[in-house]
């Protein structure tokens, strides 16, 4: 497998990392697209999270794309890029790479715009802190 993009690698902040499970695949035994979805969202949530200081919310995602299938064993790893800072919301570049099992090589698979959305314990929008 070939790196299918960027030859520099991945590009943010390695942020969650988690094996592709038999458990997340579709009829076709690759991994489900849900599945890689949520991840690439709890990877945004977390650096979301720490940069408000506080409480968020997912609100939208733009510009995704799914370049390859995701075979199960492979690591699955998500890298974190903040774009942009509102007053209350954070727009965050989500790549995720992969290592198949028993190779050394690294490829692109997705990559996503996540906004996020800093909220108050009453659900309220707030201020990034």
């Amino acid at each position: 497998m070939t790196t299918i993009s960027s030859p520099a690698g991945p590009s943010g902040e390695l942020t969650l990392q988690t094996l592709a499970m038999p458990a997340d695949t579709n009829p076709n035994g690759d991994i489900f697209g849900g599945w890689l979805l949520s991840q690439m969202d709890l990877a945004g949530g977390v650096l979301a999270r720490r940069l408000s200081k506080g409480r968020i919310a997912t609100v939208a995602i733009s510009d995704m794309a799914f370049l390859r299938p995701v075979p199960v064993g492979a690591v699955v790893s998500c890298y974190t890029t903040l774009l942009e800072t509102g007053r209350s919301s954070m727009r965050i570049n989500i790549e995720v790479w992969i290592q198949v099992e028993g190779s050394d090589d690294w490829a692109k698979v997705t990559e996503g715009d996540f906004v996020y959305v800093a909220i108050s314990p009453e659900g309220k929008t707030r201020a990034v802190r």
